[in-house]
This record gives C-alpha cells, sequence and structure tokens, in this order.
C-alpha cells in the first residue's frame, strides 16, 4: 500500500478566511462564535452562530458564477485555492485523468432551499431561477471543484451528517492508498446559517443560546458553524519526487455504525471506530499524543466520547490530550471534520494543541486533560480526529507527524 500525505490545506470558517489566520486563533484561543446576522434572525430562538463575517462572494466570483455558486459552493472554492496553490500541483495529463474530489456535506444547498422556499410560499412567486438544481444539489461543489481544476478521476459526495468529511476524507485516502490515485482534493463544506436552517435545528432542542462549552459540566448544547476544511492528499513518493512540503502523513482510518438510535450516541459504536483507526495505521494506543475530539458541546456527545476514550486507551487515557476545537468556531456539521483536521496538523507540524474554550466547570464523566481555555505546547507524534454522527455514523482518521 501506497503512503499518503497532506501538501496543501486550506479553509475559511469563522475564525478565519485562511489557514494561517485560522491557526493563528486557535493558538489564541479565540473564539469565532457570536451573534447572527440574516433575515428574520429576530425569529429565531437561537441567534447565535460560528458565522462567517467580512466575507463578500462578488469579491471572489463572477456574475455568472454567483447564479451556480451557493454560499457553500462559495466557501469550497475559497478553501480548495487555498488548499491547491499549496501544494503546488498543477493537473494535466494522467495526473488529471486521475486525481478527483472527494467531498463531505450535510446540507447542500440549504441557503438556495431558504431562498427560493420564501420566492414561492412567502412571496407567492411561479417561478423559480432555472439553475436552483444545480445550485443546491450536494454534489455541486464537488462538481465546481474539479471543473475548475481539470479532476477527471474519481469524483462524489458524501452525505453523513456530522461525519461527512471524516467519511469523504476516508475515502480519498484509501484512494490514494491503494494506488487508484495519486492525489486527491477532499474534506467538506457547509452552510446551514439562514432562518430555516436554524429554526429546524431548534426543534431538536439540543443547541445553546449562549456558548459553546464542550466537556464543561454547566454546558448546554451545541452552537453552529459555516465553511470548509479543503486538503490535498497525495501519494508520498509523488510529493517527495516533486520536492513537495509535507504537512503531516494520514497513517488510518476507520467508519463504524451504531446501528442502535437515530440521535443517541453508542460508547461501543464510536470505541469501535477510534480502536479500528489505530488498528489500520498500525498505531499503539500509547503513541497517541492528541484528540481532536468531536466535542459538541452536548451532555450525551460528551460523555459518551470521553467514556469511549476511556474504554480505548486505558491508562493512557490520562496522559493524552483532548480538546474540542468547536468551543471556537461551531459545529459545521458536515464540513466540522475538514476544518478540526488543521488542529491535528497544527499539533504534529508545530507543537501547539489547540484548547477547549469556554470550560467552567469539571465534570466527573469527563474527567480527561481536555486543555481548558489556553493553547499548550506539546511534542505530538499521532493525532486522531473523531467524527460521531446522528444515525450512529462514526468516522476517525488516525494522523502522524514526518
Amino acid at each position: 500500500m501506497k503512503r499518503v500525505v497532506i501538501t496543501g490545506a486550506g479553509t475559511i470558517n469563522a475564525l478565519g478566511h485562511d489557514v494561517p489566520e485560522t491557526l493563528a486563533a486557535m493558538r489564541e484561543g479565540r473564539c469565532g462564535i457570536g451573534q447572527l446576522e440574516f433575515r428574520d434572525v429576530e425569529r429565531l430562538s437561537i441567534q447565535i452562530g460560528g458565522q462567517i463575517k467580512g466575507f463578500e462572494a462578488e469579491g471572489h466570483f463572477n456574475r455568472q458564477q454567483m447564479t451556480l455558486y451557493d454560499r457553500f459552493t462559495q466557501f469550497t472554492l475559497m478553501a480548495a485555492r487555498e488548499a491547491i496553490k499549496q501544494s503546488g500541483l498543477e493537473f494535466s495529463g494522467d495526473l488529471a485523468n486521475r486525481a478527483g474530489v472527494v467531498l463531505g456535506t450535510a446540507g447542500g444547498g440549504v441557503s438556495t432551499w431558504d431562498d427560493n422556499y420564501r420566492a414561492v410560499y412567502e412571496e407567492g412567486k411561479n417561478r423559480v431561477h432555472p439553475f436552483v438544481v444545480p445550485k443546491l444539489m450536494m454534489n455541486a461543489a464537488a462538481s465546481h471543484v474539479s471543473m475548475e481544476y481539470n479532476l477527471r478521476g474519481p469524483s462524489f459526495t458524501v452525505s453523513t451528517a456530522c461525519a461527512s468529511s471524516n467519511h469523504a476524507m476516508a475515502q480519498a485516502f484509501q484512494m490514494v492508498r491503494s494506488g487508484m490515485s495519486p492525489a486527491m482534493i477532499t474534506g467538506g463544506s457547509e452552510s446551514m446559517l439562514c432562518f430555516g436552517g436554524i429554526k429546524a435545528w431548534e426543534g431538536l432542542r439540543v443547541m445553546s443560546r449562549d456558548a459553546c462549552r464542550p466537556f464543561s459540566a454547566n454546558r448546554n448544547g451545541m452552537v453552529q458553524g459555516e465553511g470548509a476544511g479543503i486538503f490535498v492528499f497525495e501519494e508520498y513518493d509523488h510529493a517527495r519526487a516533486r520536492g513537495a512540503e509535507i504537512m503531516a502523513e494520514v497513517a488510518g482510518y476507520a467508519m463504524s455504525s451504531d446501528a442502535a438510535d437515530i440521535v443517541m450516541p453508542s460508547k461501543q459504536g464510536a470505541s469501535r471506530a477510534i480502536a479500528g483507526a489505530l488498528r489500520d495505521g498500525g498505531i499503539a494506543a500509547d503513541k497517541v499524543g492528541y484528540i481532536n475530539a468531536h466535542g459538541t458541546g452536548t451532555a450525551a456527545n460528551d460523555k459518551t466520547e470521553c467514556a469511549a476514550v476511556a474504554d480505548v486507551f486505558g491508562r493512557h487515557a490520562d496522559r493524552l490530550m483532548i480538546s474540542s476545537t468547536k468551543s471556537m468556531h461551531g459545529h459545521l456539521i458536515g464540513a466540522t471534520g475538514a476544518v478540526e483536521l488543521l488542529a491535528c496538523i497544527m499539533a504534529l507540524r508545530d507543537g501547539i494543541i489547540a484548547p477547549t474554550i469556554g470550560y467552567e466547570e469539571f465534570d466527573p464523566e469527563c474527567a480527561l486533560d481536555v486543555v481548558p481555555n489556553e493553547a499548550r505546547e506539546a511534542k505530538v507524534e499521532v493525532a486522531l480526529s473523531n467524527a460521531f454522527a446522528f444515525g450512529g455514523l462514526n468516522a476517525v482518521l488516525a494522523l502522524k507527524r514526518v
């Protein structure tokens, strides 16, 4: 099997419009969650989120593109441009024929749905724009990345709620590792921060009205965010041959299904995914130094995840660091694992562990080192990225320092 490395990364999220801004915010423990700003927000019970501020799509896309790009596609293309530029790859010939795109999203063009439902039901219009379907479809972002960069290999979208981007990156990893493709563009994108998107989530009664406090005893729910994280996964020998900078190695992955409940997480399902990623990567449990937790800030998720970590790592669980960056950028649903992978890369490459901010009270059911409130310097050889989704769908990635 081929070794797989990351040679490019890009993002846009509530912490920053690119990777350097985002990592700086994570190092500083800065919070990107604030008051939401969009039409009819005053009608919502939940009015906070990790909303991207200061982004003007018109400065990056022409009018024709704007008719085709939902906000989640715009974010994808912005992040993809940064990642591919950093990688230095140019897609032509055999590389173009074999390279592709695998992205994750849970909602796709939610803003387009919301705008057009308003037009038909509220404003009484009898027609919508002819490109509504191409704009809102789940695979729109993947398709536009493939078209912009001449990627003619396998390209598709994965939708598994909050694990979407981790599942997508696992598929891209497997394609490169198997030799199917020398390079894949992968990650995820999401933009549900509109009236209809938040109103639907309000019904679940899992969202906080004031802050995201993962693992803290006084936590009261999750906070949504938006954005994208995109990466270039490349065959190690291919990257070395062209002198590419390597950010980290993707060493293993695992996926599992709880097969138990549509919304309540299972310790057994999470444990099997974590243990499976270690086994797939040939990694001893005591070599793991950091876990970027799913850490939503809900009582059920946080205690279940901590129990799963304790189950897999035993005594070593007390010696590893685990943090949730959702406390800073919010829960990006289908894109969340992709943005969170940046924290794993920062831990491996820079020796900086992103904190869990908003932590106020110890919870005996989350009695692990959750790196409360302040970033930490530490040498880490292996990092895990956890994603546990509604529907009981779990995906864990294991990364190594190169």
